[in-house]
């Protein structure tokens, strides 16, 4: 995956939560859970993305050399 490719869907996925914050009335307890749900989300997509996490489930450490 690219790194444009990458930076665009954070950006599209930030701008579509914005949007049902603000534009989709719920009570403020379900916002916040949703909010919560999304960047649970997307911190594990990301870890995927970068190949710390393995479909596995294991958790690997990139070296440094």
């Amino acid at each position: 995956m690219s790194l444009i490719s990458l930076i665009v869907t954070l950006i599209v996925v930030g701008v579509l939560l914005w949007l049902v914050n603000n534009y989709i009335p719920m009570d403020g307890k379900i916002k916040k859970i949703l909010n919560i749900v999304v960047v649970i989300c997307v911190v594990v997509w990301l870890l995927y993305a970068f190949g710390i996490l393995h479909h596995t489930g294991d958790i690997t450490v990139p070296q440094v050399r």
